[in-house]
Parts: structure tokens; sequence; C-alpha cells
């Protein structure tokens, strides 16, 4: 789809003390940076909606416990969707078991132009194919025990780890005919290495050096 990696902020512009990361604003900060899309978290929640957080607990409630009223504050996977689903690559990462089937309604109903859906959980990943065969969706890795079943598992996306990637691993997921991203990359040597080793897209805290290695952009806010 690019020349070069997809371009991705992490929860939005998490590096950004100034807002709080899984936000609206974040991600707006983000692409305003330059990015062509961002990564963020969903949760269940206790009335059964797919909400944007990473932790489990928000404002000291557990959110599978947590109403409606409560979580009022949090962005919905349909708000994201509303927004961002036409013009940018989103990345939305189920934490949890159970969103599946709301996750893919809601895919349905507004279904993105350019995404995947990733989880850390194999069972989550095999749930979602069962359910869709069309929905892209990616197995994320933080540990090589983690790593060794993208094999087996019916995934179009590997995302490991930047301690994880070599190019014999991005040589290896591109000859299966996978996309490969890596995460998190925060310093611009790594940005410019992985580039050259031809990952699909590099996810980042900092996302305003994300683009400024690869566009050589500056974005409107800044001096």
């Amino acid at each position: 789809m690019f020349p070069r990696p997809i371009l991705l902020g992490h929860r939005g512009a998490r590096s950004n003390r100034n807002v709080p990361e899984n936000s609206i604003v974040s991600f707006d900060l983000a692409l305003e940076y330059g990015c062509d899309g961002f990564e963020f978290d969903l949760r269940r929640s206790g009335c059964g909606m797919a909400v944007v957080h990473h932790d489990p607990r928000v404002r000291g409630v557990p959110i599978t416990r947590a109403s409606c009223e409560q979580l009022k504050h949090l962005p919905r996977l349909e708000d994201v969707l509303r927004h961002y689903g036409p013009r940018v690559f989103l990345d939305m990462e189920l934490k949890v078991r159970g969103l599946e089937s709301c996750v893919i309604a809601a895919l349905r109903e507004r279904p993105p132009m350019h995404y995947v859906v990733s989880s850390f959980i194999p069972d989550v990943v095999m749930e979602l194919k069962a359910r869709s065969a069309l929905v892209p969706v990616g197995i994320i890795c933080e540990k090589p025990s983690q790593l060794v079943r993208w094999k087996k598992l019916p995934v179009e996306y590997v995302i490991v780890h930047r301690s994880l990637l070599t190019q014999r691993l991005v040589r290896v997921v591109h000859e299966a005919e996978k996309k490969l991203f890596v995460w998190t990359v925060n310093d611009e040597r790594a940005m410019q290495r992985f580039g050259g080793w031809r990952v699909d897209g590099i996810i980042s805290d900092n996302p305003r050096l994300l683009a400024r290695t690869f566009l050589g952009r500056k974005s409107s806010n800044e001096n």
C-alpha cells in the first residue's frame, strides 16, 4: 500500500504528556504529525460495549464491571470507526476475550478502509477468523515463546516487539505472504534500520519523530 512502512502512533501520540493516550485528541495529534494511522486498545465494558482503554481499570473501577455511565468519557469503537475509518489505517488491539462478536458487528456496520484487528491472545485471533474470514487479523508477540506460534495461526499480520525483530524474520514472514509490523520504536536510528529491512509498519510512542524520519515534515503546531 505504501512505498515505505505504514507509520502508526502507539495509542495515538503516547509520548505527548499533555493529552491522554487512547483518546480522540491523541489520535488527531498522531495524524497531524503525519502518521498514516494509529494503534489503540479495546476492552469490554460491563454493559457490553467495546471501549478504548489500555488498563483493566479506569478511575479505580474494573472496566468489566463498569456501567455505560461510568465510562462515558472513554471513546467507543464505533466513535473511532466513524471518525477515522474511511481515511486512516487502524490497528485495533483486543486486550481481552469476549469482544470478538461486538467488534465484527461494528466492522460490518462501518467497515474501515485499511485496518487490522490484533491481539496477544491466540484464542482471540482464532475466534475472529472463525466468525469472519474477511477480517484481517494479527498476532502480537513480545516474547520468543509467543513468536514461535505465528505460523500456526490464521493471521495476515505478525506484530512483533522490536527486541524480536531480525532481517531473517522479516524475510520469513514475507515469504509466508504475511505483513510484519514492529513496536514500540522510539528512536530515529532504529526507525531507519527497520525501514531499510522493509518492515510493513512501524508503531511508535513518538509519532512526530516517526513522521519526521520518513517524511521529513513538521506538523502545523511546530515552530
